[in-house]
């Protein structure tokens, strides 16, 4: 039964740090789905289908954040009821959530299908790997819907304090995901399109875990009349969750620019790449969930008014972020090339080029790794307290500073130049959050409460 968690009573440090725990093995085990999809693509069907997979990744972070951003802001609402106590209105946010769900994941699916090939042939994606890289974009956007709702599920018990159940689906599909991609590429030998439906289904299965756990919440009890969209708090839902929406998606489009010059620079560099950047998530995995953590901890305690409890739950979160993100930093730089290893096939000098590329982004990435997990904890606590405007001007800082850097630096340094300007990008959002956290701070946690 799923676990709901008052977070605004009890010692800030360790409820942000074992609720994000949970949250955090769940995101191992979501990451699961890109690492064995590339393993299994890069191992069994070569190169060529590695840097194919590589070159549909920024439009398909692009949906995936666009869906990310809409439950997250709607959950900001949710939190912000549960921690005041208004089950009423709780259950009407999220059933006016649902149906804005449902009709955007309607409208992206539509979308996605008809932007695809023309942006992947404005990216200059290389003809060799264009038929493939279209037909998983195809099959990934074809189930939108899917991830849409499992997102808006995911983030409706976390808004509770429900870590757990999100793990749990996740674990599921996760080795759901692992025995279809064998089954479909190694099997049946549907190539990439394998890969993707492997993911799908994965995916709707966790999604109807978190339905029959949400199913057994007293307080969400739904009726009819809580699905009727609401004049009221539609503009407060679209407000929260479109600035996120757009952050997103802006971020998406500075990597799609990247994408578009990465593609000049051959198969074998976008292979290389692409290794490392599905470790990415991994990289990233503890920050989303002290991130996650930390809007659903900031939401509650607003919602209950225990203002001085958000400003000394900020302390605890970012002491225990930077020192995780230090951990992980030193892992990958002794590991990193046994990990890189599973990801890379081909020719012995094939192989080489590649883990030589492959394992310097990753390096570059893990020691700039502290300032992304400070980026994660300030922009989440800023969301917690309603304010989605000021992460989504981050946003366009970080679409800005990776662009800027995307163009320069490899002319000034060469083709390894492109790798700096992810680093460029978080720095730049950095900057912008700690301005605008401490603005906005003023507003609740000068406040003795």
């Amino acid at each position: 039964m799923a676990q709901i968690k008052n977070m605004t009573a009890g010692k800030p440090g360790k409820l942000i740090f074992t609720f994000a725990l949970p949250l955090m093995l769940g995101n191992v085990f979501q990451q699961l789905y890109t690492v064995v999809d590339t393993m299994v693509v890069g191992k069994f069907l070569g190169v060529g289908a590695l840097a194919a997979l590589g070159a549909a990744d920024w439009l398909n972070w692009m949906m995936l954040g666009i869906i990310q951003g809409f439950a997250q802001g709607f959950a900001i609402l949710m939190a912000q009821e549960f921690g005041a106590k208004k089950y009423e209105k709780l259950r009407d946010v999220i059933g006016n959530a649902g149906v804005l769900s449902l009709l955007f994941s309607l409208l992206l699916t539509g979308a996605g299908q008809l932007a695809a090939r023309p942006v992947l042939l404005l990216l200059q994606t290389p003809e060799t790997i264009l038929p493939d890289t279209l037909l998983y974009l195809r099959m990934m956007f074809l189930g939108v819907p899917v991830v849409m709702a499992y997102n808006l599920l995911a983030c409706i018990l976390r808004s509770l304090g429900d870590g757990k159940t999100p793990l749990h689906a996740m674990v599921v599909a996760s080795f759901t995901n692992i025995a279809l991609d064998l089954l479909f590429v190694l099997v049946f030998c549907w190539g990439i399109a394998g890969a993707a439906a492997a993911t799908l289904i994965a995916q709707l299965i966790s999604g109807l875990y978190c339905v029959y756990h949400i199913r057994k919440i007293e307080i969400l009890r739904m009726v009819p009349d809580n699905f009727r969209l609401n004049a009221r708090l539609v503009p407060r839902l679209l407000l929260l969750g479109a600035p996120m929406a757009f952050q997103n998606c802006i971020i998406a489009v500075g990597g799609m620019i990247l994408q578009f010059i990465i593609n000049g620079f051959g198969v074998i560099f976008i292979a290389g790449y692409t290794a490392s950047n599905k470790l990415y998530g991994v990289l990233e995995v503890a920050a989303t969930s002290y991130g996650y953590a930390m809007i659903t901890y900031v939401g509650q305690n607003l919602g209950a008014g225990k203002y001085k409890r958000i400003r000394q739950g900020m302390r605890s979160a970012l002491l225990i972020a930077l020192a995780t993100s230090v951990g992980i930093a030193a892992a990958m730089l002794l590991f990193g090339k046994l990990i890189l290893g599973c990801f890379i096939s081909g020719t012995p000098q094939e192989t080489a080029m590649a883990m030589e590329i492959a394992y310097l982004y990753l390096a570059i990435m893990s020691i700039f790794l502290p300032v992304l997990y400070l980026l994660h904890i300030v922009r989440s606590a800023i969301q917690g307290m309603g304010n989605t405007l000021l992460p989504m001007v981050s946003g366009i800082v970080e679409f800005i500073m990776r662009t800027i850097a995307a163009i320069l630096l490899p002319g000034a340094i060469g083709q390894t130049g492109i790798f700096y300007a992810e680093i460029a990008a978080w720095i730049g959002a950095d900057v912008v959050l700690i301005c605008s956290y401490v603005v906005i701070a003023k507003k609740y946690l000068g406040q003795k409460t």
